[in-house]
């Protein structure tokens, strides 16, 4: 009884702590929204929110968001914290809710696949990289020191893995070499924070020599001043972000999602670092194409991915966790 109760506390706890994290706006005469998105678009999603609100059928909306790691978003949802519409790192935050009757199973019977935008991982490294990486092997070269996020809490951290891990792949390494790389990578991180966003304000803030980023990441920083550059190694992954809107939820969470796939909207995300997934705006953004670009089901897909490399217990990631240590 004891440890059922103790369990229970843990859980309010959770979705407590990542409630807070959010932002909340004033009541009007319309429906209300719940956003729960991962932390990287904050503050794109500030912005659209208020844009679709000047939208007819954004017209008397208000919304509540909550932002924080994408794994530690969907774990607080499938816990309790209300949620319209959720938008995280990567799919199988969303095949979470699915499973616990959240979502429905169809999420991702759209023309894009339940996705709104993509990226690709790339290296952030200091101004005018004076340390002079430009490949994965250099990652691993002695002395330099990597910032990453925990891939048991980070959406974007998983994307960073299995990118290290394809790139070797790429290369005509075997899985067994492929491996054996991310366990000598994580030897040189030194720090995991619990999300993307977290592990760029360490980096910003002059721990490391390289961080595993989104390349929409490093545009905004690059954009706020911060001093930094990046690289758009040779072999990379393209990442793909997941929004979907909850069963329960009021009609105006589907028309947001309808809005935040529109040219508009999508040239926000564009101007703010992301690849829009809407093809009118393909000529528009010219952002560079990696030689060897490769997507999650070259590398197995999420299904096999995350009993593979991210299962808690018998996993790729959590063996070599084990070995490394957290960088905490």
């Amino acid at each position: 009884m004891c440890s059922f109760i103790l369990a229970a506390a843990a859980i309010a706890v959770a979705v407590l702590a990542v409630a807070c994290g959010g932002t909340s706006e004033a009541a009007g005469d319309g429906s209300k929204l719940t956003l729960v998105a991962y932390s990287t678009p904050r503050e794109v999603y500030a912005q659209l929110t208020k844009d679709f609100k000047r939208t007819g059928t954004g017209k008397g909306v208000t919304f509540d968001a909550s932002y924080g790691s994408s794994g530690e978003q969907s774990r607080a949802v499938e816990a309790g914290l209300p949620a319209d519409v959720v938008a995280f790192s990567l799919a199988p935050d969303v095949e979470r809710l699915v499973e616990a009757g959240v979502v429905g199973a169809d999420w991702a019977d759209d023309e894009y696949g339940g996705m709104v935008t993509s990226s690709v991982v790339v290296f952030a490294v200091r101004k005018n990289n004076p340390k002079h990486i430009e490949t994965w092997d250099d990652l691993v070269r002695d002395g330099i020191e990597v910032i990453e996020p925990n891939p048991f809490t980070s959406g974007g951290a998983r994307w960073n893995v299995m990118a290290a891990y394809g790139a070797q792949r790429k290369q005509g390494k075997t899985h067994e070499q492929a491996v054996d790389y991310l366990g000598e990578l994580f030897e040189h991180v030194s720090v995991q924070d619990k999300s993307a966003r977290e592990s760029l304000q360490t980096f910003a803030g002059g721990k490391g020599d390289v961080l595993l980023a989104y390349e929409n990441e490093a545009i905004l920083a690059k954009e706020k001043g911060e001093e930094l550059d990046y690289v758009v190694p040779q072999q990379t992954i393209l990442i793909e972000n997941p929004v979907a809107v909850t069963k329960d939820a009021p009609e105006q969470a589907a028309a947001l999602l309808d809005y935040i796939r529109s040219e508009e909207a999508q040239r926000v995300f564009g101007e703010a670092g992301y690849r829009p997934v809407n093809k009118s705006l393909a000529d528009e953004f010219q952002f560079p194409m990696p030689a060897d670009l490769f997507t999650i089901k070259d590398v197995g897909g999420w299904d096999e991915v995350q009993q593979r490399f991210f299962d808690r217990e018998d996993g790729i990631m959590s063996g070599i966790q084990r070995d490394v240590g957290d960088g905490s």
